[in-house]
Parts: structure tokens; C-alpha cells; sequence
């Protein structure tokens, strides 16, 4: 019994969280509601309450009327569990049989059925299946992890080496060599190589040459 106990709990537990996914997929509980509240609609005209010696018929001339509301609100719920692409008419229906019920059927099955499909069916009309879970995105303007802003994770970017490497030689600038006296030295542009101002360090001039 031991050994069977497990295989029997994992079952059970596999049986719960289909019905689960099941139920989350429709309407259930607007489609319980309104099928348990056609129950007393329809019960109530055709019983007799016995009290002592004394029997007392709630039937009514409508009776015919209070068994037609009560089976059509016990349609409309489980219609709700299998086709739940009906649930607007289905509530609507309901509401309004559980109105009409009130005249035709002691006042809705004593008001028991009446609140039930009246819930059931405000419930049916305002059920939305869910949107599946969709993959996050990046807020606008935040890379992911260690990404600067506006960065797609997994690009390099010149001068930052990618996670986990190092930035490659052609990234980091580096100073022009040249040979001087037979060995390599540092060269760098004289100040004022790229000056077109017409100014340099030599004469002083400003670039302006006197006429005559």
C-alpha cells in the first residue's frame, strides 16, 4: 500500500492542476452560478412542505413556465463551461430569466435562484479569457545587465571590451611609431599642425602680411 501511495498522490495532484487549467480557460464559476440557480427556479412550484399534518403546495398556475426558466438556466451554465465564446448571450439570458422569474416562479425560486443566475450571468457577460505571458522586454532607455543604455546585449562596442573578454588591439588607440637613429620612438603631430588660423609658434604672426 505503501509503494502505491506516491504513484496515487501524483496522480491525484496531475488530475488537480488539469482541471485547474481547465477552469482558468472559461467562464466556471458564472456557468455554476447560473446553472445551480435554475435548480430552485424550476424545483420550488412542483414541491409540497409538509408541516406536521399540513401540507402546503407552492405550486402555481405557471408552473410549466417556472420548469421551462429552470432548465433553460441550467443549459445556459454548462453551455458556458464548453462554448465560452457565448458568454455575452448566455448572460444576458440569464439576467433576464432570472427577472421573469420572479413573477412566474416564487419570486425566483424564493430569491435563492433569482440571486444566483442574477451573479452568474453579470459574471458570464464580464469574463475575458487571459493573454498568454508574453518575454520581457527592455525598458526604454535600460540595457540588460552590465549593457549601457540603448545597447542590445551581446554587441561590442568600440573601446568596451564584451563581458568575460578583453577590448581587442585595433580598438585601443594607440601612439604612431617611427625610426629614429635605428631604434622605434614615440612620434606625436606637432601643436599647430592642423591650425588653419594662420598663426604659428615660429613667427608669432597672426597670419596678416603687411602690404608694401
Amino acid at each position: 500500500m505503501s509503494a502505491e501511495t506516491p504513484a496515487a498522490a501524483g496522480q491525484f495532484t496531475r488530475r488537480r492542476l488539469q482541471f485547474r487549467a481547465w477552469r482558468g480557460g472559461r467562464p466556471f464559476w458564472a456557468g455554476l452560478f447560473i446553472a445551480l440557480g435554475g435548480l430552485p427556479i424550476a424545483y420550488f412550484p412542483y414541491a409540497n412542505l409538509q408541516i406536521g399534518h399540513l401540507t402546503l403546495a407552492m405550486a402555481t398556475t405557471a408552473g410549466s413556465g417556472s420548469l421551462i426558466i429552470g432548465v433553460l438556466l441550467v443549459v445556459l451554465g454548462v453551455s458556458l463551461w464548453f462554448q465560452k465564446h457565448i458568454r455575452v448571450f448566455a448572460g444576458v439570458a440569464a439576467i433576464l430569466l432570472a427577472l421573469v422569474s420572479i413573477p412566474v416562479s416564487n419570486l425566483g425560486g424564493f430569491l435563492i435562484g433569482f440571486l444566483l443566475a442574477l451573479v452568474g450571468g453579470a459574471m458570464a457577460v464580464s469574463w475575458v479569457p487571459g493573454e498568454p505571458p508574453q518575454d520581457e522586454r527592455p525598458v526604454e532607455g535600460k540595457g540588460r545587465g552590465d549593457a549601457p543604455e540603448g545597447a542590445v546585449p551581446g554587441t561590442e562596442l568600440p573601446g568596451i571590451p564584451a563581458p568575460g573578454g578583453t577590448a581587442s588591439d585595433a580598438t585601443v588607440p594607440r601612439p604612431r611609431e617611427g625610426m629614429e637613429g635605428g631604434g622605434p620612438t614615440q612620434t606625436y603631430e606637432a601643436l599647430g599642425a592642423h591650425d588653419l588660423s594662420g598663426t604659428s609658434p615660429a613667427n608669432g604672426a597672426n597670419g596678416r602680411h603687411s602690404a608694401g
